[in-house]
């Protein structure tokens, strides 16, 4: 019998050939199709047909000039970016978050800079927002090399601080929402420190895409020095306000970390990928790699605690999957998977904290 995530993936590929994503004029979809078979590496040729064919689908619908330059704005940032990151996708990295108007005598901008500074020495990456204030204090601390800075042209107050070694690695964006999306998929952590509005904004923004699975599951610490309350006062809004009105789950309040010390944090951070790799949802099936192999008593244990997100079926010790295998994906880690409800995401997260603590 035929594997149900096999099954999916024919289907899927069935439906991809008897519908291309096309023009409808022979002429110009042939064009494309040359343009896209000189262009293209091993196995993107399909992809770049359909971002070729986009732009053509907008220049011949669209007569807005304004709608033609955000677009094209858009992908070439994007495009930079990823041309900028891509030699470093095998490296974790962590992205921190803190007000652009903290002094530097201030002590989340002291507890920022050590931050940067322990986790490079570790092997980790930083990502900063490129500007002053705690921003700055992360690029500082970071060893030379490994930091990104992710500046954004504002017409004040934004420009890119002098504690980037390498100028390749400061990235200039005109647009908040690539530069957000950036931050998420190049990260594998988030650290917020206090800040404004921004901050905020980027850390609703995190947990809001962890929550809805439009994120994978990261480790999300609030870090605040020793006899702040910034966070817990946040906190209890949260839970005064959003928990107890229903808006949020309580399993949505594991979803991040408070924490008052930088060698906390980074414990929060390394516990989390102790024995959780990465996640992949494959044809209707979530499949979690792992850094080693769980116990069958743990096994057993999240079956039993767990098994209210799953649609059917049980959490079990999985091979790669054949999309994974045809992608080439950590083939080498051993691999759980289950029928996951894809709503339950902070129970999800859960999960992974609770896997974590597997000592076998």
């Amino acid at each position: 019998m035929l594997p149900l995530f096999l099954f999916y993936d024919i289907i899927t590929r069935m439906k991809r050939i008897l519908k291309e994503y096309e023009i409808g004029d022979k002429a110009i979809d042939g064009l494309i199709g040359e343009l896209a078979k000189r262009s293209g590496s091993v196995g993107t040729e399909h992809v770049l047909r359909e971002i070729l064919t986009t732009a053509v689908k907008l220049g011949r619908e669209s007569s807005d000039k304004g709608d033609l330059k955000l677009v094209n704005n858009t992908l070439k940032e994007l495009r930079y970016s990823f041309k900028i990151f891509s030699p470093y996708r095998d490296v974790k990295k962590v992205i921190i978050f803190g007000s652009a108007r903290s002094l530097k005598t201030s002590a989340e901008y002291k507890m920022a800079e050590e931050f940067a500074r322990k986790l490079t020495a570790k092997g980790y990456m930083i990502v900063t927002g490129g500007g002053p204030g705690v921003m700055e204090a992360g690029n500082k601390g970071a060893e030379a090399g490994k930091e990104f800075a992710l500046n954004i042209r504002l017409p004040f107050e934004q420009k890119p601080n002098p504690y980037i070694d390498e100028k390749d690695k400061i990235i200039n964006f005109k647009y908040f929402f690539t530069r957000k999306l950036i931050f998420v998929k190049e990260t594998d952590a988030t650290a917020l420190f206090p800040g404004g509005f921004g901050t905020h904004d980027e850390g609703f923004e995190v947990l809001t895409l962890i929550q809805t699975g439009k994120s994978k599951p990261r480790p999300v610490v609030l870090m605040e020095p020793k006899g702040s309350t910034y966070w817990d006062a946040w906190k209890r809004y949260v839970a005064d306000h959003l928990l107890k009105n229903g808006f949020i789950a309580k399993e949505d309040l594991k979803l991040f970390c408070i924490v008052r010390t930088v060698d906390e944090a980074i414990k929060h951070i390394e516990d989390f990928y102790r024995v959780y790799h990465s996640i992949r949802y494959v044809s209707g099936l979530t499949v979690m790699r792992l850094n080693k192999e769980i116990s069958k008593n743990m096994l057993k244990f999240v079956n039993q605690k767990f098994k209210d997100i799953l649609t059917s079926g049980e959490i079990r010790l999985s091979p790669p999957t054949g999309k994974e295998i045809q992608e080439g994906e950590y083939l080498s880690l051993p691999r759980i998977a289950m029928n996951f409800n894809m709503h339950d995401y902070g129970r999800l997260c859960e999960m992974i904290h609770v896997i974590n603590r597997d000592r076998s």
